[in-house]
């Protein structure tokens, strides 16, 4: 498929597969596997790779968003506390990164801090008990005096988003279950919204189209379509504690890959630089 070796095409299309599946089931997960997948498994520089994440992610956001709205499993007044000041926080930190002021190392670094962190966070247990996952969230369900947490949270995953080229996900959903109290179904329908308008937006900000690299995405949509179908039909099904102990697993996993990745890459700029 122009010019990409078969064994890149297989890669792509089996890591879109496992984030289509993940973003189904979880909400989230997508752009943990996709730029460590882009930038380790594609060698894409990180100016291709972060606005290629950012785009996929959102198309594969909208396209797993459907069953969870049928269900019912999304909640507007957290989503919105949360959400508003992230969509601020995607622009401040979309334009750092196209003004020159994050460095490609910084930008891997700040990734792999905040998917070891959000690991750790999403294994704390939430101090209130989950509702019933189809159930839409009274105002009582959010813990007392949780909003301002939520906003900073979302200023935060706003400029992750913005650097790293992520859709925040592995930090909202953790925010959505242990401050506004949310089972994981409803935390993970509420944050495919967030995910795909996050990524407009800090796509916007960066002001840099991936044409290059939007070869690539073909198979990761397709092995993408192919998990969101696969998890669809299974999430319903999925225990809660085991879905937070996976995407915990994952987080740790996809963090080492790109922390390994951001000092190699520091290391052959030093080296270049001298």
């Amino acid at each position: 498929m122009l010019g990409i070796p078969l064994g890149t095409l297989a890669l792509l299309a089996g890591g879109g597969g496992l984030i289509g599946f993940l973003l189904s089931v979880l909400g989230a997960g997508g752009s943990i596997l996709l730029l460590p997948l882009l930038v380790s498994g594609a060698a894409l520089p990180t100016k291709e790779a972060v606005p290629l994440s950012l785009l996929v992610v959102m198309l594969l956001a909208l396209g797993n968003l459907g069953p969870y709205v049928r269900r019912g499993q999304f909640a507007p007044r957290p989503g919105l506390i949360l959400g508003v000041p992230a969509l601020a926080g995607s622009w401040i930190g979309g334009s750092w990164v196209k003004a020159g002021y994050v460095p490609e190392a910084v930008q891997l670094g700040v990734f792999a801090a905040a998917a070891l962190l959000a690991s750790w966070l999403l294994n704390r247990r939430p101090k209130q008990p989950p509702q019933h996952q189809g159930a839409q969230p009274s105002n009582a369900s959010m813990q007392k005096g949780s909003e301002p947490f939520l906003a900073v949270q979302g200023v935060l995953v706003g400029l992750l988003t913005g650097i790293a080229g992520v859709g925040g996900g592995f930090a909202i959903v953790p925010a959505l279950v242990l401050l506004a109290g949310l089972p994981m179904a409803l935390a993970s329908g509420t944050s495919l919204l967030l995910i795909a308008v996050n990524a407009l937006v800090a796509l916007a900000a960066l002001g840099h189209w991936p044409a290059a690299s939007l070869p690539l995405m073909a198979p990761l949509l397709i092995g993408g379509g192919v998990g969101a179908v696969v998890g669809q039909k299974l999430a319903p099904h999925l225990p809660d504690q085991r879905l937070r102990q996976g995407f915990a697993a994952l987080l740790i996993g996809s963090a080492l890959l790109t922390g390994a990745e951001a000092v190699k890459r520091h290391q052959a700029s030093s080296e270049t630089a001298s």
